[in-house]
């Protein structure tokens, strides 16, 4: 039944759902943990039938503060306006060429999006993300503002933005560097130039990049980059494009496919995932965690191992919350905030993928948390993009549980009451939205009951602020 809802929705809406609480274990049709389903874009509505999800990044313009999401699909990358989560709109698409991909990248710098792919003699698409200000007929047929054709297909783009440099790694191993990563200057970003390369590390499947300023006082100011090449993990000074140094390398036991990691944010621990360990070995969704407070001697910490035999895709920091694009069973938050003492907590999750939690290459491939709204974006190879959020997060005082007041129906369609049982007062009634907009503010109500009007509101979920004091979420049928 579920295959044929899924379907159906499919072909009639571009939303399957929107505001959904997670509540009792789920948010609609998807399991979760404590992050609330804010909206869903088919893979149809993004592409056309058969459509495949990818990657996806995100852009907050800098001058209106408008937050876009950027979704690949097996043709191109989709552009969709989420300044308004409860309902995103799709901008429009840029094609690569006729030839499809499963594989896509896109990373940000400078207002532009630079995009790669697998699709033969792809190059590096640049999109100046500023066009879609003023977008006249959503969606358009976008093309690119510059098509660089310095590489020929790769598997994907890192940029370091403090020194404006993309990193084109898992080219063709018959390339001049071998797969190893390509060092692009793209601080212009429509006139990008090829300053070197790096063989030395071997093939690249997945790196990171930055201006280290960690603990190894030695390296402070370089620039590091961190890559994922399939049996161990190399550490270089890519400071001098010119002259790339290895600083060190490790690996680890039963090594698969060291696929992709990311530095905590004190640059102390690196956390990767290895993507074949969990079909090949059988075990649970494993992630191997290194020491790197001496980039010289790196050492190996521990290893996590999650609740799901699902596989490991891609995984990011923020603050000390590991959020890693799970495949088959979502995405899981991870409390690393005890890192040191060789401790993961799964704090909450949120399984666009319902289906099973098998080790197979269905569902997440990737999750975008760094919104400064709190949105996080999720791309999902077979159900497409979604919208979630930490429940609770709204700005709001958190929800009290207070047994002085109830809501009554909720869910709610015309109407619901708020009343108080024991000589309690309702003074005053705001309601929010979602997004944290005032829709309604009463005051001087003095009264043990208030009939709350919903017929006018659109399906979702609202926030009731009482006496300026207790929140208590209703839901609108």
């Amino acid at each position: 039944m579920l295959k044929k809802f899924i379907l159906s929705a499919l072909l009639t809406s571009q939303f399957l759902a929107a505001q959904t609480p997670c509540e009792n274990g789920f948010a609609g049709d998807y399991p979760c943990k404590d992050y609330d389903l804010i909206s869903h874009i088919s893979n149809f509505t993004l592409g056309s039938f058969g459509t495949e999800g990818n990657d996806s990044w995100g852009w907050t313009d800098p001058e209106t503060q408008k937050e876009y999401a950027l979704m690949g699909i097996d043709s191109g990358i989709v552009f969709i306006d989420i300044s308004n989560p409860i309902t995103p709109v799709i901008l429009g698409t840029l094609k690569t060429s006729t030839v499809k991909s499963s594989w896509r990248d896109v990373k940000v710098y400078d207002s532009h999006a630079f995009i790669v792919s697998e699709a033969s003699n792809h190059g590096m698409q640049v999109f100046d993300l500023k066009r879609l200000r003023n977008v006249a007929s959503a969606p358009e047929s976008f093309t690119a503002d510059t098509h660089f054709t310095g590489f020929g297909s790769s598997h994907n783009i890192i940029i370091n933005e403090e020194s404006g440099y993309a990193y084109v790694v898992g080219a063709s191993r018959g390339s001049t560097y071998g797969g190893g990563p390509i060092f692009v200057n793209i601080q212009d970003p429509l006139n990008p130039i090829i300053e070197g390369g790096f063989a030395a590390g071997g093939y690249s499947h997945d790196a990171q990049v930055i201006t280290y300023t960690g603990p190894d006082t030695d390296y402070t100011d370089k620039e590091i980059l961190i890559g994922s090449n399939e049996n161990e993990i190399v550490i270089a000074d890519v400071t001098d494009k010119t002259n790339p140094l290895v600083i060190s390398t490790i690996s680890y036991a039963n090594v698969q496919y060291a696929h992709q990691g990311w530095f905590t944010e004190d640059l102390k621990y690196f956390i990767l995932g290895d993507e074949l360990d969990e079909q090949r070995k059988g075990n649970d969704t494993k992630t191997i965690i290194f020491d790197f407070t001496d980039l010289d001697n790196p050492a190996y910490h521990f290893d996590y191992f999650g609740a799901t035999t699902a596989i490991d895709h891609n995984g990011y920091v923020k603050d000390n919350i590991y959020y890693q694009a799970n495949y088959t069973a979502g995405v899981r938050m991870i409390d690393i905030s005890d890192i040191e003492n060789k401790n993961f907590t799964e704090v909450g999750f949120f399984d666009t993928y319902p289906n099973n939690n098998t080790a197979a290459f269905n569902g997440v491939w990737n999750v975008y948390p760094y919104f400064p709204s709190g949105n996080i974006i999720i791309s999902d190879i077979n159900n497409g993009f979604f919208i979630v959020r930490k429940s609770g997060t709204l700005g709001l005082s958190a929800e009290k549980t207070e047994i002085n007041f109830s809501i009554f129906p909720n869910p709610a369609t015309t109407q619901t009451t708020i009343s108080t049982n024991n000589n309690k007062t309702i003074k005053s009634i705001k309601v929010f939205s979602v997004l944290g907009k005032k829709l309604l503010d009463v005051k001087n109500v003095y009264k043990s009951k208030y009939v709350l009007e919903t017929k006018n509101f659109q399906r979702g979920v609202y926030f009731v602020q009482i006496n300026n004091m207790l929140v208590k979420k209703i839901v609108v049928q």
